[in-house]
């Protein structure tokens, strides 16, 4: 375990809809920037040295909660890029439930208010982010995508090392990660 890597918490999508988000970014995101997957973060500095105790806090948590619809609401501008705006209750009520066992370890970044989304483009010009939100934004319709489990990984400077992979409705007590 690497102490000094700080750890993040991100959503996992069906199957399906990873392949959706991940070829958007793959086409619209700087490649010299792209290091990850597309993503849902839930928690973007969790604690490294908390490790253990987080992932028993994802298991149980996994344990808990079966895999539900989240709606993909609309598209946001980022200024600078473009995101898939997010909206679920079962999610919110999620990450609410782990954010408060672990609010004495949230940096500040953890602490404001929730917004789930999938960041397909970032730290391209306006103009560009314009476009695209312009584009993405014809003929748009909300969708559905289906949370399956969480995923735990360790920040590496730009890359991320997966650590655990959870998925939902697991009674596996060494869980799948």
């Amino acid at each position: 375990m690497n102490a000094s890597r700080p750890l993040i918490l991100t959503l996992k999508l069906d199957g399906e809809s990873q392949t959706f988000f991940d070829a958007l970014r793959e086409r619209h995101f700087p490649p010299e920037r792209n290091f990850i997957p597309a993503h849902v973060s839930l928690f973007n500095q969790l604690p490294a040295d908390l490790e253990s105790e987080i992932l028993s806090d994802v298991r149980e948590a996994c344990r808990r909660h079966e895999p539900f619809p989240v709606t993909v609401e609309k598209l946001r501008s980022l200024g600078r890029g473009v995101a898939y705006v997010l909206r679920s209750e079962r999610l919110a009520a999620l990450r609410s439930g782990l954010a408060g066992g672990w609010q004495s370890s949230l940096g500040p970044q953890d602490r404001q208010k929730f917004s789930p989304h999938v960041t397909v483009q970032n730290k391209v010009p306006p103009e560009e982010a314009k476009r695209l939100l312009a584009e993405l934004q014809r003929g748009f319709e909300p969708f559905a995508v289906r949370a399956e489990g969480l995923l735990l990984w360790r920040y590496l400077g730009g890359p991320w090392e997966p650590v655990a992979e959870e998925d939902f409705g697991s009674s596996d007590s060494e869980g799948g990660g």
